[in-house]
């Protein structure tokens, strides 16, 4: 008799910004990466980042799901203005996508997931696209390496969403 395979959930994770970062894990176990812009052309009314991270969210379930969990780097300060009110923008989109299909989702906060990316809470840039590397991905920048470490964060210490 053959032991049936275990389902795993499709997980996703995200680094919130103009430039948003994520990392996804489907129920295969399979993890991809990538960064995806959100920035307005000259063109674009003032609400179109927010529609296409709607989309592009829609499509990321599609493709790679049923996104089962969502986890994001929960940000409590921002150097600028505008990039806390894109934060705020994209986390209220997240949010709502969630609540409308039943997606569980969890902020994580910066400091955790440095440390259990790094050992360290406030490790720059480069150690977090290090670490990355040294776990076997290849981050283009510090936003997917940052999307990187929620996920394994997410998958190593059981997240904390359902």
């Amino acid at each position: 008799m053959t032991q049936p395979t275990e389902t795993l959930r499709s997980i996703l994770a995200l680094d919130l910004g103009t430039t948003t970062g994520w990392a996804i894990r489907d129920f295969d176990g399979l993890i991809t990466s990538g960064t995806v812009s959100f920035k307005p052309s000259r063109y674009d009314g003032g609400g179109m980042r927010y529609l296409r991270f709607t989309n592009w969210l829609t499509e990321i379930d599609r493709l790679s799901g049923p996104i089962e969990a969502i986890y994001f780097e929960e940000v409590r300060r921002h150097a600028g203005t505008d990039a806390a009110h894109v934060y705020g923008g994209l986390l209220a989109v997240l949010t709502s996508w969630g609540e409308l299909r039943g997606v569980p989702y969890q902020g994580v906060p910066v400091g955790t997931i440095k440390k259990h990316a790094s050992g360290k809470g406030n490790a720059p840039k480069q150690a977090m696209i290090d670490a990355a590397r040294k776990r076997g991905f290849n981050p283009a920048d510090d936003n997917e390496a940052d999307a990187i470490a929620i996920l394994l964060w997410a998958i190593e210490t059981n997240g904390g969403v359902a």
